[in-house]
């Protein structure tokens, strides 16, 4: 019999604001003829690391590996500010509103989770961190293309907000879009 897989990953959540900012570029592009598939209010947040398919029987040795890094790590402050995509604006795949602020123990962080995860066979990424909190994404082909200058060119007030805790979550993909089921809250800077 087969263990049961999750799709997991490690993030820090955002304030309400951010749906506010997400949602005037939802209504400002709404009327673009491409397919945007906009992230849902609830479901915006900062992700620290994507772990993809993993056992279940692994979560307690994730929770015990993520515990000790969280609890030495001061909280920080963080802002949302500017928006981008990835990998280009000619044919983007993914919109997000930037991360600034103390990135500095942001780096650190997810510097060390990335090292303690690959000790214990979750491979870090070969690229370097972006901070972004994905807003869209974008799939191809289309027989429209995306104009997005709107959302590129344009700007919001900065949202300031103190990064205080990592989650771990699982997200299970459904036809409506996915699910998302949180499977523990680490406090920085906290012994629990």
């Amino acid at each position: 019999m087969s263990e049961t897989l999750l799709r997991t990953f490690l993030s820090i959540p955002v304030p309400n604001e951010v749906r506010s900012v997400k949602n005037m570029y939802f209504l400002s592009l709404k009327d673009n003829r491409s397919e945007i598939k906009w992230v849902r209010n609830m479901q915006l947040h900062l992700t620290l690391k994507f772990l993809g398919h993993t056992p279940k029987s692994e979560l307690e040795k994730i929770i015990n590996k993520i515990k000790p890094i969280t609890e030495a790590t001061k909280p920080f402050a963080l802002s949302v500010s500017g928006t981008g995509c990835f990998p280009n604006s000619n044919r983007p795949r993914t919109l997000w509103l930037g991360v600034t602020g103390d990135i500095d123990p942001l780096i650190i962080l997810v510097n060390e989770i990335r090292s303690c995860l690959d000790s214990i066979g979750f491979p870090s990424e070969n690229n370097d961190y972006v901070p972004h909190i994905t807003t869209a994404r974008i799939q191809y082909p289309q027989k429209h293309k995306p104009n997005i200058d709107l959302f590129l060119h344009s700007s919001y007030d900065a949202i300031d907000f103190p990064a205080d805790r990592v989650q771990f979550f699982s997200s299970e993909l459904l036809p409506d879009g996915a699910v998302y089921t949180l499977l523990n809250s680490f406090p920085l800077g906290e012994t629990l």
